[in-house]
């Protein structure tokens, strides 16, 4: 096999949480690049079909559908139609539906810790676990799960966020060891982009300077550039990776 071939996604199906913009958005394009047939799904509808019809537009294969990732008959019915677009199979599962709802602790209300807990910690695995019977044992089946620095070192002002990312990273490891019967191998990526959830840390002047200071190579990434690792970690060339937490936030994590 050449060695770029590896890399390749032809033939696969991915079906994508919180595609309509950001990170998400910048993955569901990059798959369809790989050769992926992609299904994209955000909350807000017109903006997944936005990013849908851009990769058609540009040759690629994809649909779009409308998802709240806690609404567990919806997840099941968007896995069965994300499956539809692969012949019967889903091979690429990415939990990457996001919110923040930051606060100091004392602040921080209930109701929002419990709502980004929802959207992300158990977003994931609602989606996930409609997504698995479809996902096939061959060896391409491929999880991943979006995580963040705060899972894995804490952040101020997001108890809610960090304590949900962290179980995100709890969630990946322990399916990577039940799913490793069935070949199905799970991963995590914790990324750092300029996106919309960063925007208030990057366009305030005292905070900007201040995480620019824990980032080694002195600059946020671009979506596109974060997506390269998704396709990674989604290709053949990861076959033997499962388990892992991927950080790709210029160095911040070390």
């Amino acid at each position: 096999m050449p060695a770029l071939d590896v890399f390749s996604l032809d033939g696969r199906t991915a079906l994508v949480t919180g595609a309509g913009s950001g990170i998400g958005a910048a993955v569901a394009r990059a798959f369809a690049r790989a050769g992926a047939a992609v299904l994209v799904t955000d909350v807000n509808e017109d903006a997944a079909r936005i990013v849908a019809n851009q990769i058609v537009e540009a040759g690629g294969k994809a649909d779009s559908q409308v998802l709240d990732v806690r609404d567990r008959a919806a997840a099941d019915a968007t896995a069965a139609k994300a499956s539809d677009m692969g012949g019967g199979a889903l091979h690429i599962m990415v939990n990457n539906a996001g919110a923040i709802a930051p606060a100091m602790f004392p602040e921080l209300s209930e109701e929002a810790f419990r709502r980004i807990v929802e959207i992300h910690l158990i977003g994931s695995f609602t989606c996930t676990q409609a997504a698995l019977p479809f996902i096939p044992d061959d060896g391409s089946g491929r999880i991943l799960n979006v995580t963040s620095a705060a899972g894995l070192v804490g952040t101020i002002g997001q108890a809610n966020y960090g304590a949900a990312k962290a179980g995100i990273i709890g969630l990946t490891k322990s399916l990577a060891k039940e799913l490793a019967r069935r070949q199905i191998t799970v991963n995590a990526l914790a990324p750092l982009a300029a996106t919309a959830m960063t925007e208030n840390i990057r366009t305030n002047e005292k905070l900007a300077a201040k995480n620019l200071a824990r980032i080694p190579l002195q600059r946020w990434a671009e979506p596109d550039e974060i997506a390269s690792s998704f396709i990674f970690l989604a290709s053949a060339a990861a076959a033997y990776i499962t388990g892992q937490v991927l950080p790709v936030d210029g160095g911040m994590v070390i």
